[in-house]
């Protein structure tokens, strides 16, 4: 009878056991889907972060250009300024009517350059200039697309 509790005992625990391996398995089978998802959605992220740094990558370099081209402008604008040791306040003094009429003329024209910089449309006039009596001297790169100078 002994033997027979402990048979009894012995089927009822390997029973309990299956069970319990059963239950750990449909437990597991769970967690392995969702790690699952988790790395689909994962690699769907790195996926569009690749796509994200390429399109950035692509604007920097569109951005160094228009930065050069900018850099280019500005030391064109200094030689101007600078040429033959000028001292602007000096000629201010002597000419003033012309140097107002050149600081205006310059002061309407990197005005033109801000607004096309921040999005502003292109003239026709602007589109068009092709002679240097017709461009904007401010920024010729960015008023006047058509154009290009001789060096």
């Amino acid at each position: 009878m002994a033997i027979a509790v402990m048979l009894i005992t012995g089927i009822a625990g390997a029973g309990m056991y299956v069970m319990k391996l059963r239950a750990d398995n449909a437990t597991l089978k769970a967690n392995q889907l969702k790690l699952e998802t988790a790395v689909e959605e994962q690699n769907k992220v790195l996926e569009q972060q690749k796509k994200d740094f390429t399109a950035i990558m692509e604007s920097n370099k569109k951005l160094n250009v228009l930065i050069g081209t900018f850099k280019k402008d500005l030391d064109d604008l200094d030689k101007r300024f600078t040429k033959k040791n000028r001292d602007i306040g000096k000629l201010a003094i002597e000419r003033t009517e012309s140097i107002e009429r050149i600081v205006n003329k310059g002061g309407s024209n990197a005005a033109r350059c801000i607004e096309l910089a921040s999005g502003a449309e292109h003239t026709e006039e602007e589109l068009k200039a092709t002679l240097k009596s017709e461009i904007n001297p401010e920024c010729p790169a960015l008023a006047n697309p058509s154009y290009v100078p001789f060096q």
